[in-house]
């Protein structure tokens, strides 16, 4: 698995960042994240895509289970299969 992309086409590649470190970086079949201005689902091959972050539960629902994290202010990109999140504050909520 290269930086390129995800698994398959059934799954895309999602990074977590905040300020301190890297969090997780998983393959997962669906991201939702707390936008700016409301909430946007990801599935993979999802449309080059930027936009605020604001505050709220990112759930990623990854290949291994589910991680849910609240997140507040940052930035979300989708590009290439891939989805980077970068957030100003984030603190893990639960896991599945």
């Amino acid at each position: 698995m290269g930086a390129a992309g995800a698994v398959d086409s059934r799954t895309m590649r999602v990074s977590v960042v905040s300020p301190e470190q890297l969090l997780f970086e998983v393959d997962a079949t669906a991201v939702v994240v707390p936008a700016y201005d409301g909430l946007v689902g990801i599935l993979p091959r999802h449309a080059p895509f930027m936009s605020l972050l604001g505050s709220g539960i990112l759930t990623v629902r990854g290949v291994e289970g589910t991680r849910k994290l609240r997140v507040g202010g940052g930035f979300v990109q989708v590009n290439a299969n891939v989805v980077r999140i970068v957030a100003e504050s984030a603190v893990v909520t639960g896991a599945a």
